[in-house]
């Protein structure tokens, strides 16, 4: 069976979460509920959609948090281990086997940036990871990023530099912070020292 007109999977996602007008939550849910083709395709992006909200509650991705699902995260019992380094400072960190979820707070006057960017360097400053265009409050103090709790529990002793940069739209790019995270690992295993 083919659809004549299949729902496309950006609209079928806003669907589902409830980001639509009624009258286009309507349409939707009326060709859903009338095309076998495209109530399939919404079946599969619910499967995603759990399958990510997993991910991201396991602390296994890394990704820039709000402090709603740390709390809510706190609240379901999770252990979060935070670090806060200072702009232009640094922290020792590490994380145990009892750790859930590894985030750094990243305080920083974002009152004028357009677009964030998260930079992940050694210390020679070479990037290792960029996170580009990562959400965030204008209004607020700082950005909170999660690093993979089950890459931090197998990672050697080493250090990161995460680097906030404000890019323009000619991708012009200017420094918000910096911020250095020397990690001792405690954990037995492969990876140690």
């Amino acid at each position: 069976m083919n659809c004549g007109a299949p729902l496309d999977a950006a609209l079928l996602a806003d669907y589902w979460i409830g980001a639509l007008g009624n009258e286009e939550e309507a349409a939707v849910e009326e060709h859903v509920f009338a095309c076998e083709e495209c109530s399939a395709r919404l079946a599969e992006i619910v499967e995603l959609a759990g399958g990510v909200h997993d991910l991201a509650h396991s602390g296994s991705l890394l990704m820039v948090v709000s402090g709603d699902f740390l709390k809510q995260a706190e609240k379901n019992g999770l252990r979060v281990r935070q670090y806060a380094p200072p702009v232009g400072g640094s922290v020792q960190c590490t994380v145990t086997a009892e750790d859930d979820l590894l985030v750094g707070r990243l305080a920083a006057n974002l009152s004028k940036a357009k677009q964030v960017d998260l930079s992940l360097c050694d210390l020679q400053g070479v990037e290792q990871v960029r996170l580009r265009d990562i959400p965030f409050a204008p209004e607020g103090d700082g950005v909170v990023w999660q690093q993979s709790i089950t890459f931090a529990k197998a990672a050697p002793t080493s250090s990161v530099v995460a680097r906030l940069l404000d890019v323009d739209a000619s991708g012009g790019e200017s420094l918000i912070g910096e911020y250095t995270f020397h990690h001792t690992r405690t954990l037995p295993g492969p990876g140690a020292w």
